[in-house]
């Protein structure tokens, strides 16, 4: 490579320095400045010539040659274009020089080459012959060398859209490539896999061919050679994991068993001879094999299990296959690899037109589901510690638990094929069983073999959701077995947590209901903090599912609340309020009130302690965990009042009100405090809707001077509600009413564009999110008042400065009421199709002049910020509504915005992009644009962007003119 700039030495020498003061024990600011240095010398020019002089430098350390290889792979992939074409044949005979120099390895770096060459490959249309001259310069001695060039060159081509190509062109090479080259690739393979013994089991050949299974037909695979070398291969351990990747994935290339049902005639026999190596891996106890055989197994019935459930007889030797990887699974750790197979066959065996292969696969379903309860019992710890079961391994204690709940998914594919009855009678059984053989020994203290209980206990609550609330035959049987559970902490867990599953059935039979609520009450006096959240949940459950059957008892249940609500968790209080809240909801009309305050009552108290008494942080923090417990006594009590009537809800809610402004207002910059109660009064408002009315006024100056002092986003989303319930035409909403609230969407506005006058964006994630999403429902409910109003540029104006951020949810909150207000600028308007028959769907002319001329004067600057934020700062999930906002610029303002994306790239740093690049991409705009296909630019413009953000790992920051200016208003 001839040298463009400074020269090789001149270059590699600060390379190297900076690479070693990244690995050494240099300052965090050393290292900083090292990183800053190797960044920009990855995009420069220089790194062409420098990164062959390391790579051929013999005094290298192998760190620099891998950096280097990684960063020559970078410019071929992306900065091709900084080398002249006539320059490529020079590259590709440079980089066949290096691989050869490397065939031996180190595999890291004769990977990053390999690479390297196929990237070239792809971008060098000219290049015909790619495999004889790969072949003929490196030789027969280089034979892994080759095999791994061939197997990335499938990979990279398959992630060609990273390369600088369009589409067709992509696709005339994929075939140059790939399919032109299939049948050559696939001799090559079968001759070197007969050339040695050691090239029979090499995993580079195995590798090789699971890569080019994509490109070459897997008949001529299977019916070649090297279905014998792969199925040998599992018989070698150097070849053995290559071997499980390249056999699943000619399953998975047979998984049309239609079409390949001839294939599945060679194969399924050749899979069933290594069936006793599963025995073998379990009781030499060589996990790596196990799993392999495993996966196999499980994958092969993934891919045929079409054939397996119109087959049965054929293949239920299969399915026994898998059961076994199951069963034999000790350690528990292949079994979660057939777990897709189980829910897959499922889904066949479920269907009316598969009933005999259900029946044929009965048998083996009822043994899963011992095999599942089985597996999911506590270890005994071998240290005899039962306080600590899995012997200090916290990880190990978490998987299992995780996994507990994935056998739980099973079990309920298994109680769709042979039926709920059978599969809780399972469970009773070993319940049974236990009380029967230890039930006598147990204690409080002392509870033999309790993993024998909790496991079906277990297994009873994952099936939950698989029971009728009409189940008459086990569940009448085992519900007084569990309420007599005793209080060992994991058991008494188990059982309480099987009770919160069937509360739905419990309000069906309610002779159940009082044992149950009693046993469950009793756990709240448990010691272990894990069976009183379990009882919370069940509480809640219970009293939500039965609370017709509670609402006569709503006195007892308050009192029993009051009693334990200071000695619970946050969440379990939130849980047991819900439960209370739940048996108020269904009182008769005229007792909401009582029981309303009843329950309220005592809580407003709470809080007036609270918050005088809330001097620290902790204190701020129960203060607002307290607020939660009113908000939901508002979400749950609903009445349905007729619009004449005064709803008692409401009554009670104007009584508390006092008190919650109260705490806003002594609490104006504590966030949790706030949002809690903003939280609470949009609560009333979408609870009692119109109804909420009489509130309207206090709650609209609250919220007003309540974001004027604290700039907390909290108030306008609070405020959203109202926009919404309140809005014009809404029912009930009388004109006086829905103007009053537009006046109050603008004050909330102003007091915005002030706040962000006095604060950069940076500082406002959270204010400019809710107040974008307050915009898009104003703009939805109030657009005739909003686009020709004075505020909407300034608005307009705020959201190009919010369009700096780099966190997603404000972004995408901008982009939404960006794409709704330049929408009002089309003939369509961009609402929900759930309006009124009564509403326009069209925009009227005036709507549409006073945003065009907003676009005339802020577009370009809008086209700058989106078109920076797509190459440079946005999140990826920002990147279809950024495109869609200039989606929508191009069909208001075609030519003045293809003009506004020039100027845009015409500031972009010197040397990212060529002017052939931009007249390339201008071109095509404009042809589309001529044309009439503009969502074909929005493609061109992602396309591009992409490229570029690729190609320019850009700092966040200073990128010169591209920089935003500072949002200022003086309203």
């Amino acid at each position: 490579m001839a040298s463009n700039g400074a020269g090789p030495q001149q270059t590699v020498a600060p390379v190297l320095a900076a690479l070693s003061t990244m690995q050494g024990n240099s300052t965090r600011a050393q290292k900083t400045q090292a990183h800053e240095y190797l960044e920009k010398f990855q995009k420069s020019s220089e790194a062409w010539t420098a990164t062959h002089s390391i790579l051929r430098s013999p005094d290298a350390p192998p760190e620099a040659k891998l950096f280097a290889a990684t960063t020559l792979k970078g410019k071929i992939t992306y900065d091709i274009q900084q080398l002249p074409r006539d320059t490529l044949p020079g590259l590709r005979q440079s980089l066949l020089s290096l691989l050869s120099n490397f065939r031996a390895g180190p595999r890291p770096i004769r990977t990053q080459l390999c690479v390297c060459l196929a990237n070239l490959a792809i971008q060098m249309t000219e290049w015909k012959n790619m495999l004889q001259l790969v072949g003929s310069t490196l030789g027969s001695e280089a034979g892994d060398c080759i095999l791994e060039f061939l197997r990335v060159l499938p990979e990279e081509v398959t992630e060609g859209r990273k390369i600088n190509l369009t589409e067709e062109e992509l696709s005339v090479r994929t075939t140059e490539l790939l399919e032109d080259n299939a049948a050559q690739v696939l001799g090559l393979l079968s001759q070197y896999s007969q050339s040695s013994a050691a090239a029979a089991v090499n995993p580079h050949l195995l590798e090789c061919i699971t890569s080019w299974l994509r490109e070459i037909p897997v008949s001529d695979i299977v019916r070649s050679p090297l279905l014998d070398i792969v199925i040998d291969s599992l018989s070698n351990d150097a070849s053995f994991e290559a071997g499980v990747d390249c056999i699943c994935a000619i399953y998975k290339e047979t998984s049309d068993v239609d079409e390949s049902s001839q294939l599945i005639q060679i194969l399924y026999p050749r899979l069933m001879t290594l069936t006793p190596k599963i025995a073998e891996a379990a009781e030499s106890e060589d996990l790596d094999v196990y799993k392999g055989m495993t996966r196999i197994f499980a994958e092969a019935g993934e891919s045929w299990v079409v054939l397996i459930a119109r087959m049965p007889q054929q293949f239920k030797s299969l399915v026994e296959a898998v059961l076994e990887c199951a069963a034999r699974d000790q350690d528990r750790e292949a079994i979660s690899l057939t777990f897709i197979f189980w829910y897959e066959l499922k889904q066949y065996l479920t269907l009316d037109n598969y009933i005999q292969a259900r029946m044929e696969y009965a048998d083996i379903y009822s043994k899963l589901v011992d095999v599942m309860i089985r597996h999911l019992q506590f270890p005994t710890p071998e240290s005899g510690n039962e306080v600590d079961l899995f012997d200090g391994d916290r990880e190990q204690e978490e998987k299992f638990r995780e996994f507990r709940h994935q056998m739980g998914d099973v079990l309920k594919d298994c109680c769709e094929v042979i039926g709920v009855t059978e599969c809780l009678g399972k469970s009773f059984g070993l319940i049974k069983r236990w009380v029967n053989t230890y039930g006598s020994q147990a204690t409080n203290t002392s509870v033999p073999h309790w993993q024998e209980l909790e496991a079906p206990l277990f297994s009873m609550r994952a099936m939950g959701r698989m029971v009728s609330k009409e189940e008459s035959i086990v569940l009448p049987q085992v519900m007084p077995l569990i309420v007599q559970i005793p209080d060992h902490e994991k058991v008494r867990f188990q059982a309480v947590m099987a009770l919160a599953r069937y509360t739905e059935w419990t309000a069906e039979n309610p002779k159940f209901l009082q044992p149950q609520l009693n046993y469950i009450i009793s756990a709240f006096q448990h010691p272990s903090i894990e069976v009183v959240r379990a009882a919370a949940l069940a509480f809640k459950f219970l009293c939500n599912d039965c609370k017709n059957l509670l609402m006569d008892h709503v006195t007892q249940l308050q009192q029993f609340y009051e009693s334990v609500l200071d000695s619970l968790t946050p969440a379990s209080k939130e849980e047991v309020t819900e439960g209370i809240a739940s048996v108020v909801s269904v009182q008769p009309i005229d007792k909401i009130y009582d029981t309303f305050k009843l329950c309220c009552d005592p809580l407003m108290n709470r809080l007036m302690v609270l918050a005088n008494n809330a001097g620290d942080e902790k204190g701020k923090l129960a203060l607002a965990d307290h607020l939660q417990l009113v908000t939901i006594f508002i979400m749950w009590i609903q009445p349905y009042v007729p619009p004449s009537e005064t709803n008692p809800a409401v009554k009670y809610c104007q009584e508390i009100f006092p008190v919650l402004s109260a705490i806003a207002d002594n609490f104006p910059h504590f966030a949790p405090i706030l949002e809690r109660v903003c939280r609470c009064w949009r609560h009333m408002v979408l609870s009692y809707r119109t109804a909420a009315t009489p509130l309207l006024p206090v709650l609209a100056d609250k919220l007003v001077s309540g974001f004027a002092a604290s700039k907390s986003g909290c108030f306008l989303w609070a405020t959203d509600s109202i926009v919404r319930e309140f809005s014009e035409g809404a029912e009930f909403v009388d004109e006086a009413t829905s103007r009053a609230i537009y006046q109050f969407f603008e004050q909330q506005a102003l007091s915005f564009l002030r706040a962000l006058n006095d604060l950069p964006p940076r500082d406002l994630p959270d204010v400019i999110e809710d107040f974008f999403r307050l915009l898009t429902d104003a703009l939805l409910y109030y657009p005739y008042q909003f686009v020709p109003s004075q505020i909407s540029g300034p608005v307009l104006s705020a959201a190009l400065s919010a369009l700096t951020l780099q966190q997603k949810e404000p972004l995408i909150a901008t982009l939404h009421a960006l794409r709704d207000f330049l929408g009002y600028g089309t003939p369509n308007r961009p609402t929900s199709s759930f309006d009124s028959p009564n509403t326009p769907s069209t925009n009227s002319p005036e709507i549409q002049a006073a945003v065009k001329r907003l676009v005339a004067a802020q577009g370009e600057t809008l086209v700058q910020r989106i078109l920076t934020g797509m190459m440079f700062t946005f999140p990826s999930d920002c990147f279809p509504d950024a495109s869609g906002v200039l989606l929508v610029m191009f069909e208001l303002m075609p030519g003045e915005t293809a003009g506004w994306v020039r100027s845009t790239l015409g500031m972009l740093p010197q040397g990212t992009i060529s002017p052939q690049e931009v007249e390339k991409l201008m071109n095509s705009i404009r042809q589309r644009i001529q044309d009439g296909e503009m969502r074909k630019v929005r493609h061109l413009l992602q396309d591009f962007t992409n490229s570029y953000r690729r190609r320019n790992v850009a700092p966040r920051e200073g990128l010169g003119r591209l920089e935003a200016t500072k949002f200022r208003f003086s309203g």
